[in-house]
């Protein structure tokens, strides 16, 4: 059961529409949350995907928001955390309100998906809704991923690892930077802004114990200067998603309205009403989604979409360029050796809409619309690592594997698959001439690479990925 205080229900019943009841609110709070996931499209298509779970006893209901979502039911008591398709990537464990942000932001005027597209998600972690907009890019143009907690860009990376993001490049600053640093650059921004919580109250029944509406003071604030620095790093013509999973009004409708005072006709709200079927049971006067948990049997959740119709005065001096930038464009040699060593090796094409660098006999793949970011503010990582140099040849990485897609792959079994994942050799079952490295999947999905020994594939599989209990239906 949710722990409720009288001063939070109080707060709701002023802020609840007139034609949704408090009784509703309160009996979908004490409802466990459906489960629901996400396909990634970077990986398996929806179709393949379906069609390989239902196969393990999944039944599948659709999330009207989100053409890859779906509410999911099995008949097996297992975590899906430990399953071989989550550990590959082929799906993320994501709240269907979570994937309204990304849904948003992509719809309406067609966004042309292109090497030169820059999107900014500002507050990423742990990377649901950022690997949800890469698929959307379908890993072109380049994705800038911040967060502010530096425990947490751990998780985001190993995250955007996993589902085999390729266009994506990390930062760790308080967000409030980004109108400074990298004035009208983006085509797009996601402002997930940290919020207090209210709508996740299914989730964690003690979120909202010791609620007290005057603690949100300090929080707005932040809201505020994010929303500003957000418009600021936008072009014009440029979309801004915002959203909270906050339920207030004074986090959500006066943050926005907080925009349009501080930028004027500059800022143009745009309707979520027709985003998907129904969208309009949710929709404020303004066009904004007012997610309340008994409209879809979701959690709580709100989004704003605004556009920018003119520019906006830079509020400081652009700052000086960073220095001592340490990777450097590959030489022609190196850089034509690597996509030899790619190609013929792993009958992976290296991609053309990017560049290859090299930092200390690493080599990296950035997206080519990064380049004009390089040395305006300080990223803590770029792109790929495709391999290291060796005195001959090169050694492929892991997250290289995972997000370049390869026609030349050794599929696995579901025992094979996750003897794989557990750190061990696969034994062949004839001997043959050996191969040397070879990419290993599942599902054509790649788990990683193997050294072919005639007799067996060796496990070159990251120490640090190797897991100890893998769960098989």
């Amino acid at each position: 059961m949710a722990h409720f205080n009288q001063n939070f229900l109080d707060s709701i019943e002023r802020e609840l529409p007139t034609h949704l009841s408090m009784d509703d609110f309160i009996a979908y709070s004490n409802k466990p949350l459906r489960l629901s996931i996400r396909v990634n499209t970077l990986k398996i298509s929806v179709d393949s995907f379906i069609e390989l779970m239902t196969t393990k006893g999944w039944q599948f209901d659709p999330i009207p928001w989100c053409a890859e979502g779906f509410w999911v039911s099995n008949n097996v008591d297992i975590q899906l955390g430990n399953t071989i398709e989550h550990l590959q990537g082929l799906f993320y464990i994501q709240e269907a309100s979570s994937m309204l942000p990304p849904t948003a932001l992509f719809d309406g005027e067609q966004t042309d998906i292109n090497a030169n597209l820059r999107v900014l998600d500002m507050a990423s972690a742990p990377g649901s809704k950022t690997t949800q907009i890469a698929a959307l890019m379908e890993n072109q143009g380049l994705l800038v991923a911040n967060e502010y907690s530096a425990s947490r860009v751990k998780v985001l990376h190993a995250n955007v690892a996993r589902m085999g993001v390729a266009n994506c490049a990390l930062t760790h600053f308080d967000a409030r930077v980004f109108g400074e640093y990298l004035y009208e650059t983006f085509d797009s921004i996601l402002l997930d802004a940290p919020c207090s919580g209210e709508g996740t109250i299914r989730k964690d029944p003690d979120a909202l114990k010791n609620w007290d509406n005057n603690e949100n003071k300090g929080i707005v604030d932040t809201q505020k200067a994010l929303i500003e620095s957000a418009f600021l790093a936008l072009k014009v013509g440029g979309q801004l998603v915002y959203s909270t999973c906050a339920l207030s009004r004074q986090e959500n409708q006066d943050v926005c309205h907080h925009l349009k005072t501080v930028f004027g006709d500059a800022v143009e709200f745009t309707s979520l009403n027709k985003l998907f079927r129904h969208a309009d049971k949710a929709c404020t006067e303004e066009g904004f989604l007012h997610v309340w948990p008994q409209i879809y049997d979701s959690e709580g959740f709100f989004v704003a979409k605004i556009k920018k119709l003119t520019s906006v005065e830079r509020q400081v001096e652009e700052p000086r360029k960073q220095k001592n930038f340490p990777f450097s464009e590959a030489k022609p040699k190196q850089a034509t050796e690597l996509k030899s060593y790619f190609k013929e090796t792993f009958g992976i094409t290296l991609p053309k809409d990017a560049e290859i660098m090299e930092r200390d006999l690493e080599y990296w793949l950035f997206p080519k619309a990064m380049t004009p970011l390089i040395g305006k503010m300080r990223f803590q990582r770029i792109g790929l690592k495709l391999a290291d140099a060796l005195k001959k040849g090169y050694k492929v990485r892991h997250e290289a594997i995972l997000a370049l897609s390869s026609p030349d792959m050794i599929n696995l079994t579901d025992e094979q698959a996750k003897e794989f994942l557990m750190g061990r050799d696969i034994s062949l079952t004839e001997k043959v001439k050996p191969q040397g490295e070879v990419i290993v999947a599942y599902a054509n999905a790649p788990l990683g690479v193997a050294k072919h020994l005639g007799n067996k594939l060796k496990n070159n599989l990251p120490r640090d990925l190797v897991k100890d209990k893998i769960a098989l239906y």
